[in-house]
């Protein structure tokens, strides 16, 4: 009796220390569980209009480039009102931040909370505004990060519990990444508004640790286990690809990467990272795990293609990606680098893709969402368009058998219904 309990409280414990709880048919963060962009939902519908396959539509209170996400039923997402709206400048004293929760199953807002900004903010956000950071959820919470506004906790029912300032600063391009959990922290890409890494405390609020060097970096930080079976955080700046200690923020190791600013986030698979950017469109794959300049030793490749903004999904030994910067989808090998299709699409997505049921949806801003077989070539399948005259910048999410799609008017539910 005494051996099966201290097995029942290993495993607890186990379960308590993932880097990011992980919930059975929810979509908890930015590109899903390991912010990998991979769904095993199956049955999920290849063609839709306003007409077919069309669940619900639901019109959002603001604007946004920030993805929903899913809890139980309930579709979390950020919006922003009152100026800087396309189309509709408005007045900086009128910018507001919204957190709306939405049934999954209907469509019905079932909370909104009104959220009133750090001002001033930035006068000009180019594209996509000052919702971007798609929240994250360990299952009681919600953790947001709003920018020079701060990041905040809130519960499930929308009460604010606490809100931490992780810098001051703003830019033309608004601030554009997303938190991750960590044990008991929130793990922040403050480039921006700090040119830090900031992890926070999720019970208090407190700031547990920073680190500087976040030089012209719009991506999300990324969780990967190396070869010793520890968790790095890994973040990719000018010129450098990054890994630190999650616990304390202690730099691990570093890796020469891109000469500019990055705004694809890392994606990894059996502790090799793929960091792609920026203008000059590369990709470096390099093996987590080392320590000090590991660009001799950890370095596995360069590929000189890429995405300006867009991220890769790793599926069957290849990545997968659409870039924005020539409206080209690429699939390279995982083992060298070599591409095995790099095929002009037409319309031009800032979002990520979405690999789940063998294919690949990925959004685009104007021209609907491409449809693409899951194999080294090239098919594609679909190009669905909605009757939505504003933009779509935020990724597609998988909830309850149902592909979520968001645009600055309205959140899609997007189902077989046959």
């Amino acid at each position: 009796m005494f051996q099966r309990q201290l097995i029942y409280l290993l495993t607890l414990c186990a379960v308590a220390f993932l880097p990011q709880k992980v919930l059975a048919g929810n979509w908890p963060g930015f590109r899903g569980p390991g912010g990998l962009g991979v769904s095993q939902e199956k049955d999920l519908p290849i063609g839709w209009s306003e007409t077919e396959n069309m669940a619900w539509k639901t019109a959002m209170p603001g604007h946004g480039s920030s993805s929903p996400i899913a809890l139980n039923g309930k579709l979390y997402v950020t919006c922003y009102s009152g100026y800087g709206m396309r189309g509709v400048p408005g007045k900086m004293e009128d910018l507001r931040l919204h957190v709306v929760c939405v049934d999954s199953k209907n469509g019905k807002i079932i909370w909104h909370k009104q959220i009133e900004p750090v001002r001033p903010e930035s006068k000009s956000v180019r594209d996509h505004g000052y919702s971007a950071g798609t929240p994250i959820t360990d299952g009681k919470h919600l953790y947001i990060f709003f920018g020079k506004s701060g990041v905040f906790k809130f519960d499930l029912e929308g009460n604010k519990i606490w809100q931490t300032s992780v810098g001051t600063k703003t830019h033309g391009w608004g601030s554009g990444t997303s938190p991750v959990l960590y044990e008991n922290l929130v793990i922040v890409n403050a480039s921006v508004e700090s040119k830090s890494l900031v992890a926070i405390d999720k019970n208090s609020g407190k700031e547990v640790w920073r680190t500087g060097g976040m030089d012209s970096s719009w991506n999300t930080p990324h969780l990967v286990k190396n070869s010793r079976g520890q968790y790095e955080v890994a973040v990719t700046v000018k010129k450098w690809i990054i890994g630190f200690d999650p616990k304390t923020g202690e730099e691990l190791w570093r890796c020469k990467g891109i000469s500019d600013y990055i705004c694809p986030s890392i994606v990894s698979h059996e502790g090799v990272l793929y960091a792609m950017g920026a203008r000059s469109s590369k990709t470096v794959a390099v093996r987590s795990g080392g320590r000090g300049d590991v660009t001799g030793t950890h370095k596995l490749w360069q590929a000189d293609v890429g995405a300006n903004v867009c991220s890769p999904v790793v599926y069957n030994g290849h990545l997968y990606w659409v870039s924005d910067r020539n409206r080209t989808a690429y699939c390279l090998s995982l083992s060298d680098g070599s591409v095995k299709y790099a095929e002009k699409i037409g319309p031009q997505p800032y979002a990520s893709a979405l690999l789940a049921d063998g294919r690949f949806y990925v959004v685009t801003r104007n021209g609907g969402t491409l449809v693409l077989a899951a194999k080294p070539q090239f098919e594609q399948l679909a190009l669905n368009k909605l009757e939505d005259e504003s933009t779509f910048n935020a990724s597609a999410i998988v909830c309850d058998g149902a592909l979520i799609l968001r645009s600055d008017k309205n959140l899609y539910c997007i189902k077989k219904m046959n």
